[in-house]
């Protein structure tokens, strides 16, 4: 766990806190620190007022971020990290890049986020069956997906976390299953990277997508998508742009072949702006340490379980084993209690959360402090007892 010296010091980083607000809403979106803002405004500033030119040091920016993105991750190669600007656009270049048939199928389930189910939905114009596991807690357990699976499934698509009942799914397990089927496993990591290691090796993840303002505490407009070389030698490419082929400076050779690696992705100009305040962003997460951040999410989130059991009336749909979940702890009412009035309560005590589909959930990341955590149970209790 963090030290309360390097708690303070991170905490000292997000200026949103220090009116003695409690952030807990790292699942919707995150806040910016002083760290991405003196980026981003040192950026800006030279692009306004000083060199103008900002190339050079811009691709040193995004050689650097490609490697702390793949060390994020465990990728093999920063050469496997390109970056599309939300989760949805990276899952689109492989939804819409499958060597795919007509009557071929991709198998989904229904507790996904919209963003990693219509990029799926639109193969269906080119006859691409898409089945769905029906998962009434928010669960997608390895057994569940392999009794889905046809001898026509080409591709797995799954959430790591499931962005409502928190559930975290074993990855490990299902991607040890796809490998040996030779199934695509295409996974959105946008509720678990930056919050609990992934590592895509060891979980045989042919792609990952993760916008990264979430729980990477980055600018809108950042992310990442991750192909393993192997699937990118099997997606067609339906957007191509001067910056995907082998050497863009060659503007008049036409034949050139896309680039090897996974840049071919990226077709034109990035946004330079966002990914300044990614890298410093991703920069501050492995200064802290991957292990220390999963282990104080994992921590915050178990304290919230164990308490709240204890408010009668509280129905948890977050699973309390800790390998089961990550940030997200989301709790339910009975019928006489208004969400809408506790989550406005909670907003009037300064506790930001989240009201969705009639339920409060809440999303802690490393630098909360056990005190808060404290203080919105207090809050909570007072309300569920109205």
């Amino acid at each position: 766990m963090l030290t309360p010296e390097v708690l303070t010091r991170v905490r000292d980083l997000f200026p949103y806190l220090s009116p003695g607000r409690i952030y807990l809403n790292h699942a919707a979106t995150g806040p910016l620190s002083t760290r991405v803002i003196d980026a981003m405004q040192h950026h800006m500033y030279e692009r306004s007022a000083g060199s103008l030119d900002t190339y050079e040091t811009d691709v040193k920016m995004v050689a650097g971020l490609r490697s702390r993105a793949a060390r994020l991750i465990n990728a093999p190669s920063p050469d496997r990290i390109a970056f599309p600007p939300n989760t949805s656009a990276a899952i689109a270049i492989v939804a819409s890049g499958l060597q795919c048939r007509s009557g071929d199928r991709i198998l989904l389930n229904t507790a996904e986020f919209p963003a990693n189910v219509y990029p799926y939905l639109a193969l269906r114009s080119a006859g691409i069956q898409i089945d769905f596991i029906r998962c009434e807690r928010g669960e997608v357990t390895p057994e569940m997906i392999e009794s889905a699976l046809t001898p026509r499934t080409r591709l797995v698509a799954l959430s790591a976390v499931q962005f409502l009942s928190g559930f975290r799914a074993d990855l490990a397990a299902i991607g040890e299953i796809c490998r040996r089927r030779d199934i695509v496993f295409a996974v959105d990591g946008i509720q678990a990277v930056g919050a609990v290691r992934v590592d895509v090796q060891g979980m045989k993840i042919d792609a990952l997508a993760a916008g990264a303002q979430k729980w990477q505490l980055s600018p809108h407009g950042s992310g990442f998508l991750y192909v393993t070389e192997e699937l990118q030698s099997r997606i067609t490419q339906s957007h191509i742009g001067w910056l995907s082929v082998d050497d863009p400076w060659r503007f008049y050779d036409y034949d050139q072949p896309l680039a090897a690696s996974a840049r071919r992705y990226e077709p034109g100009t990035l946004t330079i702006p966002s990914l300044w305040g990614m890298h410093a962003s991703l920069g501050l997460l492995l200064e802290v340490g991957l292990p220390i951040v999963e282990e104080s999410v994992l921590s915050h989130s178990g304290s919230l379980i164990t308490a709240l059991r204890e408010i009668e009336g509280v129905a948890i749909h977050t699973p309390e084993d800790p390998a089961r979940r990550a940030g997200i702890v989301t709790i339910g009412f009975p019928a006489h209690t208004d969400p809408r009035r506790v989550f406005a309560g909670l907003s009037g005590a300064g506790i930001l959360a989240s009201l969705r589909e009639g339920l409060i959930r809440f999303s802690p990341h490393f630098y909360n402090s056990p005190s808060e955590i404290d203080t919105t149970l207090g809050v909570l209790i007072e309300l569920a007892h109205k």
